[in-house]
């Protein structure tokens, strides 16, 4: 069988494979494999999630998904991981990691199985081009010509081109008759025309974040939030930028809706604002609301809120309340996504409804399979897209036939 792509589905699909005793050829553009995973969390590899639930997934059919994750959770995930010789544990919110938290551990021990396994691994091959023939696929490369009964693609997507990721693989299944829902920025920062991020550019808070797009709030999530000369960035806003690069592509006007201080309620903070009042100290205004919030922050809150006081012994009932609103609901009008280089992942791909979701074969053309982000499924942050690329591929492996 042939591969192409070297990332974590398709090794996971090699090794499978390979241990059904097929013989496995495994085409990767890069000069080494699995370049992605070297660089997922930060070096340390957040390997899947303990609770893989479909909510966590997104796709095109929800019940592709159901069918495809049933049977894949995190024990079966950790159980191929385990041998390979990876040991992994749970960190906050499911996140698995390898005990080592190493990426390049993780990398170098699927390349030692397929080299086991006696999988044919040729890096720095560029696919050309994809020909389906009466019996097999051909395969025009910058390696030479590959033919084999049965091909699987598992090229990626077009997140981070830096670290070799394009739609190439997704065009090529096109060409063989797949639809191909195009392929947005996901789980990215996000960018605004707005000039006042920029003054408190590098401050990072933890805040409630609300999307609204055309007026009405779609997601609400609390987490770190940065503030950019771009815009915005932090867990928060990549929690919601796939539902904002969705909404963006539709011509949607998408704001972020923030609440800085989401640990008090409106009513408890104008209390304590108004407790803090001492018209005898009569502390310059920005200052005595330096004494709550970021001093960066100050003078944007103090700009949202109208409010041109001297000191604090002016504040009364309605300033108040204004300075209140403007914490709890910072407004800022998003123009677009970070492009795919920022990109953790990507959104869209091969439509899924022409795939099956328990051997990953192709319901349009027999002996083509897929992998990982090359279909049309991404998963929420915390490692679900990690926890795809292994169940798809492992699929994948089980299932291909080899004539």
């Amino acid at each position: 069988m042939l591969i192409v792509g070297a990332g974590a589905a398709g090794l996971a699909a090699a090794i499978t494979a390979a241990r059904r005793g097929m013989q496995v050829t495994l085409l990767e553009q890069n000069k080494e494999p699995g370049k992605k995973i070297l660089v997922s969390g930060n070096g340390r590899c957040n390997i899947a999630n303990h609770h893989p639930e479909p909510h966590r997934f997104h796709s095109n059919d929800p019940d592709f998904l159901r069918k495809a994750l049933k049977g894949f959770d995190a024990e079966r995930i950790s159980g191929f991981l385990q041998s390979l010789g990876l040991e992994v544990e749970e960190e906050e919110e499911g996140k698995l990691f390898p005990m080592g938290r190493q990426a390049a551990s993780v990398v170098k021990l699927l390349t030692r199985e397929c080299q086991r396994l006696g999988v044919k691994l040729v890096t720095d091959c560029h696919v050309e081009e994809i020909i389906k023939e009466k019996e097999g696929f051909l395969i025009k490369s910058s390696c030479g010509i590959f033919r084999d009964i049965s091909l699987l693609l598992a090229g990626g997507a077009p997140a981070a081109p830096q670290l070799g990721g394009s739609n190439r693989g997704m065009l090529m299944a096109q060409s063989l008759g797949h639809r191909l829902i195009p392929p947005r920025p996901a789980l990215v920062a996000l960018e605004s025309e707005e000039a006042w991020p920029k003054k408190a550019a590098g401050v990072k808070v933890r805040a409630r974040v609300r999307l609204a797009a055309s007026g009405q709030t779609v997601k609400e999530k609390d987490g770190d939030l940065l503030f950019t000369d771009y815009g915005v960035s932090g867990l928060a806003v990549l929690d919601l930028s796939r539902e904002a690069s969705l909404r963006l592509a539709e011509w949607e006007p998408c704001d972020l809706l923030i609440d800085l201080l989401p640990q008090w309620s409106k009513e408890r903070l104008t209390a304590f604002l108004t407790k803090r009042i001492d018209p005898h100290r009569r502390l310059p205004i920005d200052l005595w609301l330096e004494g709550v919030l970021h001093r960066k922050l100050v003078p944007i809150i103090l700009e949202k809120s109208g409010l041109k006081l001297s000191d604090e012994s002016q504040l009364n009932r309605k300033s108040i309340g204004r300075l209140v609103y403007a914490v709890k609901n910072l407004k800022l009008a998003v123009t677009q996504t970070r492009d795919f280089r920022y990109a953790e992942v990507a959104t869209g791909g091969i439509d899924v409804t022409q795939v099956d979701p328990e051997t990953m074969e192709s319901r349009l053309v027999p002996g083509l399979y897929f992998a990982g982000e090359i279909l049309n499924v991404d998963g929420d942050r915390g490692g679900f897209n990690f926890h795809w690329a292994w169940t798809s591929g492992i699929r994948a492996g089980i299932s291909i036939d080899d004539g």
